[in-house]
């Protein structure tokens, strides 16, 4: 063959490989979607791999089950007219008079239903049924309330209420389903009927539980320059406790902790046995011993930790024991 017949060979091969490369490779676009400027599924480099063979998402699918679109709306929504029990189509709502009935309301049609004995319809969201206690809710417009089903200690099922017996200002109960639980308020607060909670007695303001009533104290007449500091005095009948005179004529009791007494000439507490006239306030409560725990308790026992080790980090290899050769051995000996 000649070399000319070799030259045209050559470039037959070459241009039919060319030609069987082009095919496969627009097999392989067609196959995976990509079309050029047709292509109907372009995603940029910047895509991460996971979405480079997906259509772009346009549309937020949880968005679109909680949100329905106008235009799918049926024409009983679209056309709705609000009502008293219903201002829209769904969900719950309060009704206008009594504070602990509210409305299911399911396509335009109200359900009555009514909250447990004492709870109250909680009407800060539609989309929530919810009753709550009376002292987070406002129902000044809705002063209507259900019959009371009263038990023992409790008016009504469910709710904090105070004490049956005047002048006992510090103990309520607590009840749920009719059952209830006595609390005892912390020393110096009284219940608040208001709120729920215990408070200050100057706070709380009901009859028979106020300051004067509860202490067995009067604040001392003092000038305005003392008054502004709200000045303690010792509880003229418990070492323990003292009074803080809010403003200076307000009285407010707090305690000092187990072991200490309140020292008047300091005005703060202090260990017991280094205030002389409480010295021995706590002798038939606590032993010295006891005593001598509380004022020099022993100190807490630290251990000291391994420092962590870093991750990756190799740990430290044990070095091998040089062993000596035995003939080295025999010379020596």
């Amino acid at each position: 063959m000649s070399a000319n017949e070799m030259a045209f060979v050559k470039i037959c091969i070459f241009a039919l490989a060319l030609a069987v490369g082009l095919t496969a490779t627009l097999a392989q676009e067609k196959r995976i979607g990509f079309r050029g400027s047709n292509s109907q599924f372009r995603v940029g480099p910047g895509h991460p791999p996971s979405q480079r063979h997906l259509p772009p998402r346009d549309r937020d699918p949880v968005q679109e089950a909680s949100v329905v679109p106008k235009s799918k709306q049926t024409a009983a929504e679209r056309e709705y007219e609000p009502t008293e029990e219903c201002p829209e189509p769904n969900g719950f709502y309060p009704d206008s008079k009594q504070c602990d009935k509210y409305y299911a309301c399911l396509d335009g049609v109200p359900t009555e239903r009514l909250c447990a004995d004492g709870m109250v319809f909680n009407d800060y969201t539609p989309i929530e049924e919810k009753c709550d206690l009376p002292y987070n809710i406002d129902c000044m417009k809705r002063t209507k309330l259900q019959t009371p089903q009263p038990s023992l200690h409790c008016p009504r099922k469910n709710g904090y209420f105070g004490h049956e017996k005047p002048g006992i200002c510090d103990k309520f109960y607590f009840c749920v389903d009719g059952q209830f639980n006595m609390i005892t308020c912390p020393a110096g607060l009284v219940f608040n009927p208001k709120t729920g909670i215990c408070g200050w007695p100057d706070q709380v303001g009901v009859t028979g539980c106020k300051s004067e009533d509860i202490f067995q104290f009067e604040c001392p007449k003092v000038n305005e320059s003392i008054a502004v500091t709200h000045p303690r005095y010792a509880d003229p009948e418990d070492c323990q406790f003292f009074y803080v005179c809010v403003n200076g004529d307000l009285p407010r009791r707090n305690g000092c902790k187990l072991g200490q007494v309140f020292d008047e000439d300091k005005e703060t507490c202090d260990w017991a046995r280094k205030v002389p006239d409480c010295a021995d306030w706590y002798k038939d409560r606590l032993t010295d011993k006891e005593l001598d725990e509380l004022e020099n308790p022993k100190p807490k026992t630290t251990t000291t930790k391994r420092p962590a080790r870093v991750r990756g980090q190799l740990r430290r290899k044990p070095q091998p024991k040089r062993v000596e050769p035995e003939e080295e051995k025999e010379e020596e000996s």
